[in-house]
Formats: C-alpha cells, sequence, structure tokens
C-alpha cells in the first residue's frame, strides 16, 4: 500500500481539532458522532480530556498558532480538579494535558500540577497488591471491589517514573517499578496476547480472577487491552531502560498483534468476537498500536525495527486512506475525523461511554501522534 502524504493526513487532523475547539468550548470532547461531527463532553475531563489537549501541545510541533498555547494551559489546569478522584486512570488525563505540556512547551506550573497528581497516586500504592488499585472512582467503579487491576491502569508507571525524575523521589521510583512491574506479570497471557483486568485476594495480592471488563468474554482478547499492553509496557520500558523484560513483554504483545490484526491492519474491537467480520472495528485501538509499534522501531534492533516501523506506516496509511474523512465537496461529513472507534460496546457501559461506531479523542491522540513521528515531526520516545 503506498503512503499517504502524512503531512496532508496531518492537516487534515489539525482543521478537525480547530473545529473541535469552536464546537466544545470550555468542556471535553469524548467521543463524536462522524455523521454531525457533533461531540459527546465531559465537564471534568474524565480519563479521556487530557488526549485533547495533548493534541494541542502536539499541533504546536507542526506549526505555532498564537490561540493554541493559551487554550492548551487554560484546559490543562482544569483537569487538576482530577487529582482528587480515587482512581489510577486520573493519571490518564494529567499526562497527556499536564505531563506533555511541561515536555513539549516548558509550563512550569503543569510540571507542578503533574507532580500534585504523581504524590497523589503514590498515596493509593498498596503494597500487599504490589501495584495501585483502579479506586473506587474508577470508570468501572460500581463493577470492582477494592482490589482489581487491569493493563489499562499500567500507564501510571510511566508517569510516575517522570515525576521521579523529576522530583529526584526514589521511593516514587520504586512504586513506578513495581506498578509496571506486576501488572505486566499479570495481564500477559502465555500466548503473548493481554487480558484486560484481575481480581486480586486484598489479604495476600494472590490472582482470583482475570477477566474482561470491555471485551467480549474473560477469554477473549480486547483489541484495545492488547494495544495498552504493547504502549505501557513500551513506555515503561523508555524510563527504565534497565528492564529488558518489560521490552520483552511489549514485543511480544506487538508481534502477537502483527500476527492477529486482519489483512486491513485495522482491528476489530475484540478479536475473538464470534460475529467477524460482521462486527464493529477499532480506529482507536488500531491507532494505540501504531503508536506503540512506532515507539519500539526506535529501540530495538535492526531488521526487527525496520519490520515495526513499516507495519505502523502500514497501518497508518490505512486509517489515512479509509477511516480520516477526506477534504472536498463530495464528502458532506466533517473533515479530518478519525471514524469506526469502539469506544464501549458493553451494555452495562456508562451511558456517555456507549459509542460503538464513532470517533473516539483518545484514538484521534494516537493517530495524530503517529503522523507526526512518521513525517519526523517528532521523537516518540519523548512522549
Amino acid at each position: 500500500m503506498p503512503h499517504p502524504d502524512w503531512n496532508e493526513a496531518i492537516d487534515r487532523v489539525r482543521a478537525r481539532l480547530a473545529d473541535t475547539a469552536a464546537r466544545v468550548g470550555d468542556r471535553f470532547p469524548h467521543w463524536a458522532d462522524t455523521s454531525t461531527g457533533a461531540w459527546t463532553t465531559t465537564a471534568d475531563g474524565d480519563w479521556t480530556g487530557g488526549y485533547y489537549v495533548g493534541m494541542h501541545w502536539l499541533a504546536q510541533e507542526v506549526s505555532f498558532d498564537p490561540a493554541v498555547e493559551p487554550r492548551a494551559r487554560r484546559l490543562a489546569e482544569r483537569l487538576g480538579s482530577r487529582i482528587a478522584a480515587q482512581t489510577v486512570f486520573k493519571s490518564f488525563p494529567i499526562y497527556y494535558g499536564a505531563v506533555l505540556g511541561a515536555l513539549l512547551a516548558d509550563r512550569p506550573q503543569l510540571r507542578e500540577t503533574a507532580l500534585a497528581c504523581a504524590r497523589s497516586l503514590v498515596e493509593m500504592y498498596d503494597p500487599v497488591l504490589r501495584l495501585i488499585p483502579l479506586g473506587r472512582q474508577a470508570e468501572e467503579g460500581s463493577h470492582i471491589g477494592a482490589a482489581e487491576t487491569s493493563i489499562d491502569s499500567m500507564q501510571a508507571a510511566p508517569f510516575l517514573f517522570w515525576a521521579a525524575s523529576e522530583a529526584k523521589d526514589e521511593a516514587m521510583r520504586d512504586v513506578a517499578f513495581h506498578h509496571a512491574d506486576r501488572i505486566g506479570a499479570l495481564h500477559l497471557r502465555a500466548d503473548n496476547s493481554f487480558i484486560q483486568s484481575t481480581s486480586l485476594d486484598p489479604k495476600t495480592g494472590a490472582v482470583v480472577q482475570h477477566y474482561t471488563h470491555k471485551g467480549y468474554s474473560d477469554d477473549s482478547t480486547w483489541g484495545r487491552a492488547q494495544a495498552w499492553g504493547m504502549l505501557f509496557s513500551t513506555m515503561s520500558y523508555l524510563r527504565d531502560p534497565n528492564q529488558s523484560r518489560w521490552l520483552g513483554w511489549a514485543q511480544r504483545g506487538a508481534d502477537w498483534w502483527i500476527a492477529n490484526v486482519p489483512a486491513s491492519r485495522i482491528a476489530f474491537w475484540d478479536f475473538d468476537d464470534p460475529a467477524i467480520p460482521l462486527t464493529e472495528s477499532d480506529t482507536a485501538a488500531t491507532a494505540i498500536a501504531t503508536a506503540a509499534l512506532l515507539r519500539l522501531a526506535r529501540v530495538v534492533p535492526g531488521g526487527k525495527s525496520e519490520a515495526y516501523r513499516g507495519f505502523a506506516a502500514a497501518t497508518a496509511a490505512a486509517l489515512v486512506q479509509h477511516h480520516l474523512t477526506p477534504t472536498g465537496a463530495d464528502d458532506p461529513r466533517v473533515p479530518g475525523m478519525l471514524t469506526e472507534a469502539c469506544f464501549n460496546k458493553r451494555p452495562d457501559a456508562r451511558p456517555q461511554d456507549a459509542g460503538t461506531n464513532c470517533e473516539f479523542i483518545v484514538g484521534d491522540y494516537y493517530f495524530f501522534e503517529s503522523l507526526l513521528a512518521l513525517a519526523g515531526i517528532v521523537d516518540p520516545t519523548r512522549l
């Protein structure tokens, strides 16, 4: 498949970002109806709002826009309200909203916001479980007990590694290590697929059961679980390159993805849905996996690096050609939308999360990041 003009695709995404800003005002986009471009929004950012802010910081790497930085800073500061939330998932909005602002825009106030969140996460660490549990205010809070964890929550580890380095805090670094090491070991199966969730015994830390919050079944492989495992194992390794086991987890997950994703390179929402191919695709999971492969390509040697980058580029090309809405009068849709994401199709999903054939701000972010990496504009290992 010939690779498209990455810069032209980047311009489409930037146009959609500007369109989104005009639509949502001071709220945070969550997911959108791709027939109209209208967003379902949240007031506080929930776990997804940081990705919208992160897209602003990335956009400034392409071309400085005086309107973008103040809006990103204002929204990132508002995400500070998430710090008190009793959920490990508060690491998502603060990392992508505040840490990226500190890394890419050198905003000292956002650095302090991020460090405050990191200290709050450390307070949630459970030494018996050897990780930070999901917490009672997690997205799945009505379904969980006090000793639940998931592959999604591994994202807190690279965040805490960054914060520990900034604060020169060895105790925080120790929490980051144990969180990453425990979650990866719990959720990577023997066949190199990732299961999403685990129940632990709160008294001993022993495994009670492996299961899924969002996938088809407890034995299936939910697309985003596989992508999260690939990405966060790689990001954790990048923050602590002595942990070669984590790089091994990332490669095992990536090789499984490459071997099992459809020929189109676009993942279904769950790899084991018996309705395949008559079921939803998930471009968000696909974009996350692409971002993971582009990082892996920077840290593995020789032919393996070329294989990962080549697969990532071909996947991004498929997303551009088949799922990124074009410009032009012959297509009435808003340009620059990444279509056919599956946010959450479980019947017990929160009402605000029930988007199954949509644009998802999380997928938008990783797609944008991947385009910028392929165009040579950003180094994904910095992010």
